[in-house]
């Protein structure tokens, strides 16, 4: 279980294609400051969301971990595309007792969506995207949506479209920064949207 408060950006190092290719082995680059310098102590087998993707430790060095992923998740987040240079969000699991600053984020990534706009307004980014049409209906104006694992509240919604709003500090601290019109990115919808959406099968 995550939060969606983005605590560095990684580097992936590797892509080492695995299971006759169809799978892959990731070794990320960690940033060498806060939480990440000690690397060293996050023990095998622990969960970190890499933009998003809730991702096991298999390996691990004073400055990197690695992970593998199966050809499933592949081809259904943006981890396909990932290679050498790819900037990608981190953040490592909740802990029992620590502050819940965003909203809660399991790691599994429902669905992608496509950036399609980035505006200027204010001292802050206008940020659009589109949904499939199976997702859209699940997000909602001032609810929450995981996207690339960060937290953020849905500031508008239009059809199978949903705007988001990010300051700058959210731009520097995430790789908000290294994304364009045309990028796919992974997106959570609220868990509490899904059940809800479950539910009312049944009513």
């Amino acid at each position: 279980m995550f939060t969606g408060l983005i605590s560095g950006v990684g580097t992936v190092r590797e892509v080492l294609p695995i299971g006759q290719g169809r799978d892959a082995r990731f070794v990320i680059a960690v940033p060498n400051d806060g939480e990440w310098a000690a690397i060293g102590g996050v023990k095998l087998g622990a969960s970190i969301a890499c933009s998003g993707c809730c991702l096991t430790v298999i390996e691990r060095g004073d400055d990197w971990f690695a992970v593998e992923v199966s050809a499933e998740s592949l081809s259904l987040t943006t981890l396909g595309g990932w290679k050498a240079g790819s900037k990608i969000n981190l953040e490592r699991s909740l802990k029992l007792g620590d502050e819940l600053g965003g909203h809660l984020v399991s790691g599994h990534v429902d669905g992608l969506a496509t950036v399609t706009a980035m505006v200027p307004e204010n001292g802050s980014t206008r940020w659009r995207f589109e949904l499939p049409a199976a997702l859209a209906k699940f997000v909602a104006p001032k609810g929450s949506i995981a996207i690339n694992g960060v937290s953020l509240t849905v500031n508008e919604v239009d059809g199978t479209q949903f705007g988001v709003n990010i300051i700058p500090h959210t731009a520097l601290h995430t790789n908000f920064s290294s994304l364009a019109v045309g990028d796919q990115v992974n997106i959570e919808i609220d868990m509490l949207a899904r059940y809800v959406a479950r539910l009312r099968e049944f009513a």
